[in-house]
């Protein structure tokens, strides 16, 4: 779109938020719709789409902590703000789109006092407390689920657009599901993140090796841990008769996701809807101390469809791991009907849905 003012993507600095930023910046970019993003300096390690185009640095920071750091951190914002007005002023964009993050604070505050059109997207079940904080001042609000708490069911402005996920999860979402069937291997994936691989390495090794030896045999585990636990964990593994694959980090998440048979994880708003695009069967254990207890919430709305089972942190031990285990194992049609479950509620047209909703801002079709 030649001549065409730019889309500004404000967004914190941490994956959730990211991906379905990125996720918007190449379906803009694949419409020929300029972008430029307005982020803190975590943005500098960011890739694709969001890296071709310009990146402008605002000072922020999280308002949590004692109480020196919270005054430090709303000095830094209010720097942040000036630094937002000051870029939307070189910018002259047409609208302004948040994914919530302290950093997009600023940036979505700046908008709303030069009276630029803007909208948030909301990744999790819960509306984030940054775009709590700006909500009175946007026009529309793509939500990822049926209902968002902090959010006025009935909302004119809210639209359900579901969570943008990464091209490598999108691809796979045709990749069919076929539970284990009677003596053959049982693929498992068990991915924490870097705030929930701690007890999953003490939980999940003491669950595994209490299945019965005909079952544990057949298990092809796949599993993130941290580096530090990483030989112990092992070691059990192989004392047990496991086949187990270790790793802090798997770069081919999303492709270990589609040849699972069953996946153990935390309820992160990406990692909900990567289960969803691909559509996998999951056991999720929120993590506790997520912001509003925004995991739960998630993993109770994905539980509700029928696609996974939950299990509180607090109830998470080794006996109720591997009581849902052998129970799951035991049934591979319910193992299939959750597969379904979960890519019903998939929604792999969520970055053009909400490019469209874009769009609807700046009065030109995207």
């Amino acid at each position: 779109m030649e001549g065409a003012r730019p889309v500004v993507l404000a967004t914190g600095g941490t994956g959730g938020h990211v991906f379905p930023a990125e996720a918007l910046a190449g379906e803009l970019e694949a419409r020929g719709v300029p972008f430029a993003l307005i982020t803190d300096s975590r943005g500098r390690q960011w890739q694709g789409a969001l890296a071709r185009r310009p990146i402008h640095y605002i000072h922020s920071a999280s308002p949590s902590g004692s109480l020196p750091r919270r005054l430090l951190a709303i000095l830094s914002l209010g720097r942040g703000l000036l630094d937002a007005w000051r870029a939307l002023g070189r910018i002259g964009p047409s609208a302004v789109v948040g994914f919530g993050g302290y950093a997009s604070v600023p940036t979505m505050v700046a908008a709303r006092l030069r009276r630029l059109p803007s909208m948030l997207h909301e990744q999790n079940a819960v509306l984030g407390r940054a775009n709590r904080l700006v909500l009175a001042g946007v026009a529309r609000v793509g939500t990822s689920f049926d209902r968002t708490r902090f959010l006025a069911e009935g909302d004119p402005r809210a639209r359900l657009v579901g969570n943008p996920v990464r091209e490598a999860a999108r691809s796979l979402r045709q990749q069919p599901y076929r539970p284990p069937t009677e003596g053959r291997t049982i693929d498992l994936v068990v991915f924490g993140g870097s705030q929930g691989a701690a007890s999953f390495g003490k939980v999940v090794p003491e669950a595994l090796l209490s299945l019965p030896a005909s079952l544990r045999g057949r298990l092809r585990l796949v599993q993130q841990c941290r580096p530090e636990d990483l030989e112990a964990v092992r070691r059990r593994y192989a004392e047990g008769g496991i086949l187990a694959e270790l790793a802090p980090f798997f770069a081919d998440l999303p492709q270990r996701l589609a040849a699972a048979h069953l996946v153990i994880a935390r309820a992160g708003a990406s990692t909900v809807a990567e289960l969803a695009a691909i559509g996998r069967p999951s056991v999720l254990v929120p993590y506790p101390y997520a912001a509003d207890d925004h995991q739960t919430a998630n993993a109770r709305a994905f539980e509700a469809s029928g696609a996974c089972i939950v299990i509180p942190h607090a109830e998470f031990t080794a006996a109720a791991l591997a009581g849902h285990l052998a129970a799951l194992f035991d049934q591979p049609p319910r193992l299939a009907d959750m597969a379904a479950a979960a890519h019903a509620a998939g929604r792999p047209d969520a970055a053009a849905r909400l490019a469209d909703m874009v769009g609807e801002l700046t009065g030109v079709a995207a």
